[in-house]
């Protein structure tokens, strides 16, 4: 395990090593990206439901494992501020403008930064446009471009149900839903995942992104349309410019990120249980449970970005101080055994995860996501007959970043 100690008199003021000289363990490089839940059970056992760690360029952080905290940073914005702004390292200036973490963790114009009033204000907006957008048949879409997509491959009889479909339906549903032409949508899907990745590519795919939406606000500005950038555009919040391209990138990255990793996921829980996949394929059992049984054990995001404490405060044990970054833990929270002591139990119709995130900056466009995953599975098990995995299922890898653990791949074999 790379670890780093950073103790003495050069430690930041309250930065988390400076409160006990523990040593931080990293959240990014080889070690984090092959098994991260072995790291959270680790720190969890040496720490106990926070922990102190590094990101990358080594800048520290805690991260929240435990789920009661993990709630209670969520729900109180008064302590626990998403504005980075106030966020000391980047205030003291150590902090780069080219930081990889930028993109992640700096401070934009959309209503993910920001609490209070200037947050119901833009969050507003976002919540009209995509109630509008859902509202034009956002599973006619998913139906469409799912049926497109197998098209490709259904006369192969083999696919990698990760490259060929699990990262291609969300973005090209998006596509519809923004008003985005299909190939630049088809563009930013490297993008998005090279902002989560992080590393010397975040920023310059991040700018790609900002450019490509930047574009299509001024297209909709003369070119209005049913789409959720004209929306925004005509929204009474009246958001200018960069709040509206901000929202565009927030709502891409974050739908399509997040979607493709559920849906990837969700396929995979199918095909390596064959109680499931013929309980799916019989109607027997409904999609919708087994995505929650997924969110709950596998969240398509292991660890959000981040909430900065607005004062010294004290939690799981730790002394947090003024400006310091918190992330939430919520793969591990999920998982936390003081409210999931046998992992084995049925979580079927508990809601209760943290996949989604909690509390006034909760998900708004979760059911969009969902609606997506569900029409993707269902039109799958149906045009594919005798859909099967390829390769034993132990040979199915991950490869995680700080933010998300995503399937390498997922190759089956079906009947032509």
């Amino acid at each position: 395990m790379n670890e780093q100690t950073l103790n003495g008199p050069d430690a930041p003021r309250g930065c988390p090593v400076a409160h006990g000289g523990a040593e931080l363990t990293r959240l990014y490089g080889p070690d984090a990206a092959t098994d991260p839940q072995a790291i959270y059970e680790r720190l969890r056992k040496e720490h106990g439901s926070v922990a102190p760690v590094l990101l990358e360029g080594d800048v520290p952080a805690w991260l929240v494992l435990g789920y009661r905290d993990n709630r209670r940073v969520l729900d109180n914005p008064r302590q626990f501020s998403r504005d980075a702004r106030i966020w000391r390292d980047w205030r003291e200036g150590r902090i780069a403008e080219t930081s990889p973490l930028v993109p992640m963790l700096g401070w934009r114009p959309d209503c993910v930064s920001q609490d209070g009033e200037p947050h119901r204000r833009l969050r507003g907006a976002v919540t009209d446009g995509l109630l509008a957008a859902s509202s034009r048949g956002i599973r006619r879409h998913a139906t469409y471009f799912a049926n497109k997509q197998i098209d490709v491959f259904a006369e192969a009889g083999r696919a990698d149900l990760v490259a060929d479909y699990a990262e291609l339906l969300p973005m090209l549903v998006l596509t519809r839903i923004l008003g985005l032409p299909q190939a630049d949508g088809l563009r930013l899907i490297e993008s998005c995942a090279q902002v989560f990745k992080g590393g010397e590519g975040a920023l310059v795919h991040n700018d790609r992104i900002m450019q490509i939406l930047g574009e299509l606000a001024q297209r909709k500005r003369s070119e209005p349309g049913s789409d959720f950038t004209t929306a925004l555009l005509e929204h009474p919040a009246a958001l200018d410019e960069d709040e509206v391209v901000s929202h565009l990138r927030l709502v891409l990255i974050a739908a399509h990120t997040t979607t493709s990793n559920l849906l990837a996921r969700v396929l995979q829980l199918v095909l390596t249980d064959t109680a499931r996949l013929s309980g799916l394929i019989s109607g027997q059992l409904n999609v919708s449970a087994v995505v929650e049984e997924v969110m709950w054990n596998t969240p398509p995001l292991a660890v959000l970005p981040g909430r900065f404490a607005t004062s010294e405060l004290e939690l799981g044990g730790h002394d947090i101080e003024e400006g310091d970054l918190l992330l939430l833990g919520l793969a591990p929270g999920n998982v936390d055994p003081e409210i999931r002591p046998d992992e084995g139990v049925a979580v079927q119709g508990n809601q209760s995860h943290l996949a989604f995130s909690a509390g006034p900056h909760e998900c708004p466009g979760q059911s969009i996501g969902q609606s997506i995953i569900e029409v993707g599975v269902d039109v799958l098990l149906h045009r594919l007959t005798g859909l099967r995995l390829a390769v034993p299922p132990e040979d199915l890898g991950s490869t995680a970043s700080t933010w998300e653990s995503r399937l390498d791949s997922l190759p089956v074999e079906f009947a032509v």
